[in-house]
């Protein structure tokens, strides 16, 4: 994951090579025990429609790690334009790097995370169509990454991935949007990664890269409700608290912090007396957790094991594999939830599956190596997905068509294409946006 932190620990590997073949995942643990696995074979070709021109504008935004820019993308009749490049950040020498994108249900507010910086990462809201930003970031924990915002729009839910020094338990931010308040810290596992929220707003879920877990937040208690083993041979329900080391750490992180505003995961590591967590054996490493449509399923993508996971949300048990290209990274569902559309990131490309069958029904090569995120349109039509590149090569937002299941254009962007958010289509009755 080149992305994460070119100023930071490079101890992690996997994280700042994504093609090494010695440590493809995405850490350290898992460079440990790189053993080839079967890979699925691509889909058989299918017979597609030709592409038909769009009738509508396509508006999304997309971030540029290493650019440090924001940019509004346009796809329609006249294809592919870049409307507006945000520079973002406090610092013009410090790199900052937006990571996370999500835009409110109304489309009124762009959310968004800067996985580093000084003194490290923070949130940000932008308010769209002027693209201004609605006041000074604020910290997160450490290496805020992905984030996503309820259906209200009150609160917004960061992954601090925290790839520094020591693997120990990290947390989710969660913000109150109208007054940009940080109002809970939720200690869940180590790595925490895909922060995706429910389509009614209830529960919020995040993959632990390092512990081979699904968490589920209730978003009304602020609290970890539900665990969810993804590990090979073992899945299955896990103790909500997260076992006794977990809790342990939790407890001793409440003890020492008594209120203040350090990471709890942090001070955890001090009240422990700097004892390492112990983690898990990561034969998944989940990179993202996404739920279905109508939130009865949550799909975990096992980015290690090249397969997703479909987990019912009523019977807390897994009831599908799905086999995938090589390395699985983001996932996301189509709103009419026929299809579901994911990145592979050690792939460089992506795979489309037909929900009702389980089945993949293409497998697509990206514009550039290392895929990233991918946002889909409000009607079910268009995937945009962004590509990081490697070294100075610039990055790309490739549309695909998911009726024709095929690229229809290309978006070059700066260095490291990042997180991903459709904002909304504009029928041509409607004169499109102006720069």
């Amino acid at each position: 994951m080149q992305h994460f932190g070119q100023h930071r620990n490079r101890s992690a590997c996997s994280l700042l090579a994504p093609l090494a073949l010695a440590c493809v995942a995405l850490g350290p643990a898992e460079a440990q025990t790189a053993t080839p696995r079967p890979r699925a074979t691509a889909p058989a070709a299918a017979a597609a429609p030709k592409p038909a021109p769009p009738t509508a504008d396509y508006y999304a935004y997309v971030g540029a790690e290493s650019a440090d820019k924001i940019y509004r993308l346009r796809f329609g009749p006249e294809g592919a334009v870049i409307e507006r490049e945000l520079i973002i950040g406090e610092m013009a020498a410090e790199m900052e790097g937006p990571h996370g994108l999500a835009i409110s249900a109304d489309g009124k507010y762009l959310h968004m995370t800067t996985g580093h910086g000084f003194p490290d990462g923070k949130y940000w809201q932008y308010h769209l169509g002027p693209d201004t930003l609605m006041g000074p970031g604020i910290l997160l924990g450490a290496f805020p990454a992905s984030i996503d915002v309820t259906p209200d729009g009150f609160y917004t839910f960061s992954a601090n991935f925290n790839l520094h020094g020591d693997m120990v338990p990290s947390s989710m931010s969660v913000v109150y949007v109208p007054n940009m308040t940080e109002v809970a810290r939720i200690v869940t596992c180590t790595m925490p990664h895909g922060s995706r929220v429910s389509p009614d707003g209830r529960f919020h879920y995040s993959g632990c890269m390092m512990d081979d877990e699904l968490v589920e937040i209730d978003t009304k208690s602020m609290a970890v409700s539900r665990r969810f083993s993804v590990a090979q041979g073992n899945e299955g329900e896990l103790p909500a608290d997260g076992g006794d080391m977990l809790k342990m750490w939790i407890d001793g992180a409440k003890e020492v912090s008594k209120g203040e505003t350090a990471d709890p995961a942090q001070v955890g590591y001090i009240a422990m007396g700097g004892h390492k967590h112990e983690m898990t054996p990561n034969s998944c490493s989940p990179t993202w957790a996404q739920p279905s449509a109508n939130g009865g399923k949550i799909y975990v993508a096992c980015n290690k094991a090249d397969e997703i996971l479909e987990i019912d949300h009523a019977t807390r048990t897994l009831t599908r594999r799905m086999a995938t290209g090589r390395g699985i990274y983001t996932l996301a569902v189509t709103p009419d939830g026929a299809l579901m559309v994911g990145t592979l990131k050690q792939g460089a490309g992506v795979e489309i599956f037909d929900l009702a069958s389980g089945k993949s029904v293409a497998r697509l090569k990206t514009s550039n190596t290392v895929a990233h995120g991918v946002a889909i349109s409000t009607d079910s039509r268009y995937a945009f997905v962004s590509s990081e590149g490697v070294g100075a090569a610039l990055g790309k937002v490739d549309v695909f068509d998911l009726q024709a299941r095929a690229k229809v254009a290309t978006f070059e962007i700066g260095q490291q294409a990042s997180g991903i958010a459709f904002w909304k289509m504009v029928g041509r009755k409607q004169a499109p946006l102006k720069k």
